[in-house]
């Protein structure tokens, strides 16, 4: 976790949180969404004309790695709108971690070592390596703006007062906070 002390704990300021809030989160963002445009592109034109030149492996693989390539910028994209909603105070923060539990950051993907991995399509493979970086990135960032998955489940083992947390649920959703 990237955190500069500033002297007390409550003066610690996290860099992803300061990045994902503030206007240096633009490039973060166009970047993801503008490789969710590139990717559909590709996959709708020159990837579906590649693919059925492929050997019946590798065309197998480009089926899987296809679906989990567009599963993870679709998971990707979820996280970059919830985050542009906070930034620009259309959501609360508390909004935003309560959504965003529904995004999963850990597509996985066969990768270099799968057979039929070098016949790919270059293009093909540069999205899916691409897409695996920014994940990476977005994932570092979210544990340290939310707190890790380990985090959760330590809340979930030590679960907080029930009413509390019915009100908390209710201000949520009505949009209160």
């Amino acid at each position: 976790m990237a955190t500069v002390y500033t002297g007390g704990a409550a003066n610690m300021i996290k860099l992803a949180e300061r990045r994902v809030f503030s206007q240096s989160f633009k490039p973060l963002y166009n970047e993801g969404m503008g490789l969710v445009e590139e990717t559909a592109e590709y996959l709708d034109g020159e990837g579906r004309a590649a693919a059925k030149t492929l050997s019946r492996v590798a065309a197998g693989l480009y089926a899987a790695e296809s679906m989990r390539l567009t599963t993870r910028l679709m998971q990707l994209a979820s996280w970059l709108l919830l985050q542009r909603a906070a930034n620009s105070g259309e959501m609360t923060r508390e909004q935003v971690a309560a959504e965003k539990v529904k995004v999963r950051l850990d597509t996985a993907s066969l990768h270099e070592g799968a057979p039929g991995w070098s016949e790919l399509p270059e293009a093909f493979r540069s999205l899916v390596e691409r897409s695996l970086r920014l994940e990476a990135l977005v994932r570092r960032m979210d544990e340290e703006i939310y707190g890790s998955a380990d985090d959760h489940a330590r809340d979930e083992q030590f679960p907080g007062n029930p009413v509390s947390d019915q009100i908390n649920l209710l201000q949520t959703a009505f949009g209160r906070g």
